[in-house]
């Protein structure tokens, strides 16, 4: 599947939950699911900054792919993290860099986070795109 297919799948199927609680219930069960870092992974080189609580993403590149693994101190922000964490994983940098993380806005995600969870979020996806940059630059 392609990041665009895979794009346009997620937001799709967020869009079907026509709830805005039921939408977050969801994201949030997302993260509740999602396998916590061990704790030498939560560190200030992984935490993202701007979260009103603790983020941490742990970024991998292998085999020309990116990966990502996060945990947060907080339900919401950990189900956010890990749908964009899930979202970008193993796509090469190329790829993640031709969609935005702000496609969770036209998914309905993001309108109903305080503004400094918003905050966290824009921060967690550039620091993902960063990663992928840094990747793709690695390989020119």
């Amino acid at each position: 599947m392609s990041i665009d297919e895979k794009r346009n799948k997620l937001v799709n199927s967020l869009k079907l939950i026509a709830d805005p609680m039921e939408r977050l219930a969801y994201v949030i069960g997302k993260g509740k699911k999602a396998e916590a870092l061990e704790e030498q992974l939560k560190i200030d080189q992984f935490k993202i900054e701007g979260c009103v609580s603790n983020l941490w993403i742990v970024p991998e590149f292998k085999d020309t792919k990116c990966f990502y693994k996060c945990d947060a101190d907080a339900a919401i922000t950990k189900g956010v993290a890990t749908l964009l964490c899930d979202f970008y994983s193993g796509f090469s940098p190329e790829d993640i860099l031709t969609v935005e993380p702000s496609f969770l806005a036209e998914a309905g995600v993001s309108q109903h986070l305080s503004p400094n969870r918003s905050n966290g979020l824009a921060n967690a996806g550039n620091f993902m795109m960063q990663f992928a940059e840094s990747c793709q630059a690695a390989k020119e």
